[in-house]
């Protein structure tokens, strides 16, 4: 499988091959050995070089979405595009004129709400800080838009995977 993975605004070439449990990755022509499993929905672990990363994946079942992934208290947002879903398919905006939700990668509590609803909000700007695992992430805004809902509260519990606020 050939992915363009889309980090902080740059592209990588990813090639994937999967025996079992290990996984052959070549990433921007470096190869990788990795033997990974999912250990409950949305949680893998991955073991390289005898060291092992646990990486939670916030479920996104929209494909042109950004994914959010955690990885040792690290918030991503990462772009994947299926190059053989390419073929057809015209440059469309990132989000288009569509809602971009903001997902929780893990569980765990709203610290604070940085913005309001009906605020103007930049690509990359602050939405709300979540606590997870004693680490506080800030949850940015994947493109410039209105901040239309907030779902949650300062002081909340959340989920992997909760909508925490919707810009449009």
């Amino acid at each position: 499988m050939k992915l363009i993975a889309e980090l902080d605004n740059e592209k990588h070439e990813i090639s994937l091959t999967q025996n079992g449990e290990k996984i052959s990755a070549e990433v921007d022509g470096r190869l990788y050995e990795i033997e990974a499993s999912e250990v409950e929905p949305n949680v893998y672990l991955f073991k390289h070089a005898n060291r092992i990363y646990q990486i939670f994946v916030a479920p996104n079942e929209n494909s042109n979405e950004p994914v959010q992934v955690n990885v040792a208290g690290n918030d991503f947002e990462i772009k994947l595009t299926d190059l053989k879903r390419l073929r057809g398919t015209s440059g469309a905006n990132e989000h288009g004129d569509g809602a971009a939700e903001i997902k929780t990668a893990m569980p765990g509590k709203i610290v604070r709400i940085l913005v309001e609803q009906g605020v103007e909000v930049q690509k990359g700007d602050g939405i709300l800080v979540v606590e997870a695992m004693k680490m506080q992430n800030e949850m940015k805004s994947p493109k410039d838009g209105i901040v239309t809902e907030i779902r949650a509260a300062e002081g909340a519990t959340v989920n992997a995977g909760d909508v925490l606020a919707i810009i449009k």
